[in-house]
């Protein structure tokens, strides 16, 4: 759903909506000039008794009518509710006969998997192809421009149509391929992406070990049939509206990038003394070490205005290390103290729970700022209550000369933190404490951080 105060919003999800009031009869207008559904499929019924007559259809089983009990919704009285077998026709791809293998070369024909399908369509890049051996014992498993390609094994619902090119290409043994008899083919691929169709397959695979939807039950499928014309309009308008969405979802890719770029110059000019003027009554950072009894640093990665001071971040903060766990102390008893490890602060992840009595540094309360150093990196100023911490995040104590939430955006730009040479670990990348302490830290006056610190709060609301 749309947030009024940006640009974020569920893609799919509207897509799903567009399309499940397409399938209810409600996304255009019914035309009462339009001939009935009904009359649409006595149509269909001669056509395939005279394509059965000729040879070139095999007259298939009857097809249970739609109970009422089967239906999940009203649609117009123009529509009808069908089975899919009963207005398309539904045949399997073929395997590649044991022993036989497919190519990368291009050879006599093209061999289409589920791998391949992908928006509507066939993606030619990594393409696989069959000599005139293969393809003369299963010639019979192609598939035209003209028919639709359903997967049924592996990835279920994935549907489109070949272009062109691949007229007569051959079809894996996963994936069905549809004919339609007098039906919209750009409706019946939508129709076959909505949700009414995945919810009865969802239905059906989770009855089965193995993802794979047999061609009967392909073909039992029930969808809502409206006249030939509206399946037009309804095509037409779920196209128009399908294209505004991409125009929003780039939009809102561009606005993405934008923001971030926007969020990193804020960070930037802030460490640079250039987000708000510095005053002259300030109390100079030299000053506040002096008081501290520490030093400035001899490095200077960039210019700072003269009542900053570089130092070593670790003279002026504290990194604690939380709790190394042994994976018999990780107990799901959620009446004890939880333990914060990264994976909660980066993905759902559920939390472990701890009895023990620890150090009062290895625990975290509201406010505290923590860094989680290995695997996913980044800094959070906490708020999930009293926790205990494990050892792959950092608790950062800084001294009274630095601001936390200063401190807290300084990290926050990974510009700042994380470098090729910041990073070890061949299979677990992570932060050692030795380079983080060695970091050189841009130090305003006291007074100029908070400031900083309003300013960053404000902008950041803004983006």
């Amino acid at each position: 759903m749309m947030k009024t105060n940006s640009l974020d919003f569920d893609a799919q999800a509207l897509r799903e909506k567009i399309l499940d009031l397409a399938m209810r009869g409600k996304l255009v207008k019914q035309d009462p000039n339009d001939e009935p559904a009904s009359v649409l499929l006595e149509k269909i019924k001669a056509e395939k008794a005279e394509l059965v007559k000729e040879g070139k259809i095999k007259k298939s089983k009857s097809l249970p009518e739609v109970t009422d009990e089967e239906k999940p919704f009203d649609i117009p009285d123009s529509w009808e509710w069908v089975r899919l077998g009963d207005v398309v026709e539904i045949k399997g791809g073929k395997r590649v006969p044991k022993g036989k293998k497919l190519s990368d070369q291009k050879s006599y024909c093209p061999y289409i998997r589920v791998a391949d399908m992908s928006n509507n369509t066939i993606q030619i890049k990594n393409l696989k192809y069959v000599n005139k051996e293969i393809y003369d014992q299963i010639h019979n498993y192609t598939i035209t421009a003209d028919d639709l390609y359903f997967s049924i094994a592996g990835t279920i619902g994935k549907v489109g149509r070949v272009p062109q090119s691949l007229n007569g290409a051959l079809l894996t043994e996963n994936a069905a391929k549809i004919t339609s008899y007098q039906i919209n083919l750009n409706y019946l691929v939508q129709i076959l992406k909505s949700p009414i169709v995945a919810q009865q397959h969802s239905r059906i695979l989770s009855k089965v070990a193995q993802p794979k939807l047999s061609l009967i039950k392909l073909k039992q499928t029930f969808i809502p049939l409206p006249p030939l014309e509206e399946q037009s309009r309804i095509a037409a308008k779920i196209a128009q509206l399908f294209a505004l969405l991409r125009k929003v979802e780039s939009s809102t890719q561009q606005y993405a990038k934008l923001q971030t770029l926007l969020k990193s110059k804020v960070l930037d000019l802030a460490m640079r003394g250039k987000l708000v003027e510095q005053d002259p009554n300030d109390e100079p950072a030299s000053v506040l070490l002096e008081k501290e009894g520490l030093k400035e640093s001899n490095e200077i990665p960039h210019q700072i205005p003269n009542s900053w001071s570089w130092i070593v971040l670790g003279s002026g903060a504290k990194f604690i290390n939380g709790r190394a766990y042994k994976k018999s102390e990780l107990l799901n008893d959620s009446s004890l103290t939880p333990i914060l490890r990264v994976g909660n602060l980066f993905t759902n992840s559920s939390y472990y729970y701890s009895d023990l009595k620890l150090n009062p540094d290895k625990y975290i309360d509201n406010g505290d700022l923590i860094y989680a150093w290995s695997a996913s990196f980044g800094p959070q100023i906490w708020t999930g209550g009293h926790v205990i911490y494990h050892y792959h995040i950092w608790k950062v104590i800084p001294k009274q000369i630095i601001e936390k939430q200063f401190l807290y955006y300084f990290l926050l730009d990974k510009r700042n933190v994380i470098g090729e040479t910041d990073l070890h670990g061949s299979t677990m990348k992570h932060i050692t404490k030795t380079n983080m302490e060695h970091l050189s830290f841009p130090l305003p006056p006291l007074s100029e951080q908070k400031r900083i610190v309003k300013k960053i709060n404000f902008l950041l609301e803004i983006l």
